[in-house]
């Protein structure tokens, strides 16, 4: 069994694990199913430990920067705290440098000046106007919407991406008690996107934002990587876990799609103009928390950047990205990417043409998208 495979066979066996225990999944997207029988459920130390025997055996660059992150999210949920930038750089495979305060507050003047062009203020209210501007809608009409707009961008998604994948979409609802809102998992060609009826933000915009985010970015990119993976040898583990390196690609181009999709819908560019510069905030916060800011420091940050935030949600995302292991690591990946997809929108046709046609052939790590773009932004930030 080459080595690829036997990491495989433990991702599995330890994904295993983590659900018989009620705790979060280690595979996201299996981009090769197996009929095989699952193999034995493995707890997280024998894991680590098969994972380090593998390590040292293994002479493939992308099984070993898999095989380090793994290892090195197994040592957090076991106790292990790094660094934010040592344990971001062996995940997520990019640093967790932050960006200088006036280039956050550039991108604040960008967002508040197309919500203005909306009719939309800025200060305690904006969330609310927004929500209005962007058009109620009913939670039992979000599913259609949803796939009523993915029909709708499907063609141009795959023009600018290259994709012929094929992909079956399932639409359920959840009611959990996490950060997320939508959430896309399943294997091969079968996607499935979750509702989460606790946070969801029902809006006409918002249903146009998720077809392309969660079902024409997430879901027809795990599908053409799986293509890809049912016809070809590939070099890297075909395992898809949100603690790994290839997350910045995911979750950057999945928020930006649409500055290259839908460049004309004034209220689509205007929601990836505000959340690329949320995302920013988040990643000051992100640092401040980890840095040893106090919590009365970073909640007073938090409401000068974003007036209309709350305190619930300024407790949850300082908590997330300090005492939960996986989101300390994978929350970083939304601010990273979507400030590289973000500034890659504003690059020549061909590069975008580049990097958009190989980010649906590969889980593309942030050297690699620095390499496909070498005039481009430092991934993870340069203040």
């Amino acid at each position: 069994m080459r080595t690829r495979d036997a990491v495989e066979h433990a991702i599995r066996a330890w994904h295993q694990h983590e659900i018989d225990r009620g705790a979060a999944a280690v595979i996201d997207f299996d981009f090769c199913p197996s009929t095989d029988q699952a193999p034995a459920p493995a707890d997280r130390l024998t894991t680590f430990r098969r994972l380090s025997r593998l390590l040292d055996v293994t002479d493939e660059p992308a099984v070993a920067q898999r095989l380090t992150a793994d290892l090195t999210y197994l040592r957090a949920l076991m106790g292990e705290r790094p660094s934010l930038d040592e344990y971001v750089r062996a995940t997520q495979g990019c640093p967790a440098a932050g960006w200088p305060a006036d280039y956050v507050t550039s991108k604040g003047e960008t967002a508040r000046k197309a919500l203005e062009a909306l009719g939309v203020s800025w200060g305690e209210d904006t969330a609310t106007e927004l929500a209005e501007a962007e058009g109620p809608l009913d939670a039992a009409d979000v599913a259609d919407a949803i796939r009523q707009a993915a029909t709708e961008y499907e063609p141009v998604v795959r023009r600018a991406t290259g994709s012929e994948a094929a992909y079956e979409l399932t639409i359920e609802s959840a009611d959990v008690d996490a950060y997320w809102a939508f959430w896309l998992d399943g294997g091969g060609q079968r996607v499935r996107l979750r509702i989460n009826m606790r946070n969801a933000n029902f809006t006409k915009v918002r249903a146009r934002q998720m077809a392309l985010h969660e079902v024409l970015g997430h879901g027809l990119q795990s599908a053409s990587i799986s293509a890809r993976c049912a016809v070809e040898d590939v070099p890297w583990v075909r395992l898809l876990s949100v603690h790994g390196p290839q997350q910045v690609l995911l979750e950057g181009w999945a928020q930006a799609m649409p500055l290259f999709i839908t460049p004309d819908d004034e209220a689509l560019v205007a929601s990836t103009r505000l959340v690329h510069y949320t995302q920013l905030v988040r990643a000051e916060l992100h640092l401040a928390i980890n840095a040893g800011t106090s919590i009365e420091s970073c909640a007073d940050h938090a409401r000068s950047r974003v007036p209309w935030w709350n305190d619930n949600l300024i407790g949850g995302l300082l908590a997330d990205r300090s005492t939960n292991p996986l989101l300390r690591t994978y929350m970083w990946a939304y601010s990273a990417g979507i400030d590289y997809f973000a500034n890659l929108a504003e690059a020549e046709p061909p590069v975008i043409q580049s990097v958009l046609h190989n980010a649906y052939r590969a889980p593309l790590t942030p050297a690699d998208l620095e390499r496909l773009w070498p005039g481009g932004p430092t991934v993870g930030g340069y203040a």
